[in-house]
Order: C-alpha cells, then sequence, then structure tokens
C-alpha cells in the first residue's frame, strides 16, 4: 500500500504550491504538492495533499511537521486515506 501521500490540514491562507513544496522538502524529497483552491474564488481551502517519494520520508513528515507552527498556525498532517466512494 503507498503511504507517501500526506494529507495537510490548518494551513496559512497565503501558502501555495511551491510554498507548500518547500517546507516539506526538510523531511526529503516531494514528488507533489498541491494547496486545495475554492473553484469559485481560487482561494485556498487551508488545506493540501503532498507526496513524498518514499513511505519513510511520508512517516518522517508526518513525524516532523504534525503540529507545527507554520505562520501561526498549527498544521495537521497525516497518511491520506483514499477517498470513499461518493
Amino acid at each position: 500500500m503507498n503511504n507517501r501521500k500526506l494529507f495537510v490540514g490548518s494551513l496559512p491562507w497565503a501558502i501555495d504550491d511551491a510554498g507548500l513544496a518547500q517546507l516539506f522538502s526538510q523531511a526529503g524529497t516531494v514528488v507533489s504538492a498541491q494547496v486545495v483552491k475554492d473553484r469559485e474564488t481560487g482561494r485556498s481551502r487551508g488545506f493540501g495533499f503532498v507526496e513524498m517519494s518514499s513511505d519513510e520520508e511520508a512517516n518522517a513528515a508526518v513525524q516532523n511537521l504534525n503540529g507545527s507552527d507554520v505562520e501561526g498556525r498549527k498544521i495537521v498532517v497525516n497518511i491520506a486515506r483514499p477517498r470513499e466512494d461518493r
């Protein structure tokens, strides 16, 4: 099972994809980083997803970054669960 994809919540409103990638690069190689945006306004919805290059790096990111302070907000980092069928 691939546990490399991370859910990141409580993001600062000003952070963008590049900022998210930079934040997680301290835990290892970032494959992709995406801040989820509102379809209508284009503004951040306050969460995103990061994919690391290995399970070990993803686990390190959870350990090191979950609960850390980013621009005054405590971010939530955990292994992303696959979407349930709607």
